[in-house]
């Protein structure tokens, strides 16, 4: 599939966090494979002035989903933790925007436009179509991406930039399954066109 970006396209990077990579407290396997892949997609939305948008879990302490709260997970990305900082070697554009997450202690939530202001600024650029990379695939990208879909955004899974946690060994590929079956649409780097 040829895919030619131009003006409404957007490029969001999801959660590319210290702590959801390899040495990190709720680590997605081979999670810091995919930066040099993200760091291509950054590149090349940036050389075309196109937006780039940067999610991010920014936790307060004894945030709900941490397991001695009876959540399901370990302590991670809380707020100005190093933990919660983006992984150093990913080459976010100076003017990336940032969009932070779950922010509310008693509320968790796995997508990026759930109580933040991500639909307005997208809607406030004219942005009509979403591509989207990050971790983890089954979680915050699969929610991220229904919701994008909900409304009515064209929307793409970059395939070579995304990493599952699989708790199941199979749950990234029903992720990518369940997201195509939704209307996204499954991309690689080389499909793109200018």
């Amino acid at each position: 599939m040829e895919v030619r970006l131009g003006s409404g396209d957007a490029l969001i990077i999801i959660h590319m966090q210290n702590d959801f990579l390899p040495g990190g407290s709720l680590p997605v396997q081979m999670g810091d494979t995919i930066i040099p892949v993200i760091n291509r997609y950054l590149m090349l939305f940036h050389d075309h002035g196109l937006p780039i948008f940067a999610t991010r879990d920014w936790h307060p302490s004894g945030h709900c989903s941490f397991q001695q709260q009876g959540g399901p997970w370990p302590p991670h990305c809380i707020a100005t933790t190093a933990g919660a900082a983006f992984h150093p070697d990913i080459e976010f554009p100076i003017n990336t925007q940032v969009i932070s997450t779950a922010t509310t202690r008693e509320k968790d939530t796995y997508s990026s436009f759930t109580d933040t202001q991500f639909h307005a600024l997208l809607q406030a650029s004219s942005i009509r179509r979403l591509f989207f990379g990050g971790v983890a695939t089954e979680y915050c990208v699969f929610n991220t991406v229904k919701d994008a879909l909900l409304l009515h955004y064209t929307t793409f899974v970059l395939k070579d930039a995304v990493r599952p946690i699989n708790v199941k060994p199979d749950d990234g590929l029903h992720a990518l399954e369940e997201m195509k079956h939704l209307g996204a649409m499954l991309i690689r780097f080389e499909d793109l066109t200018v």
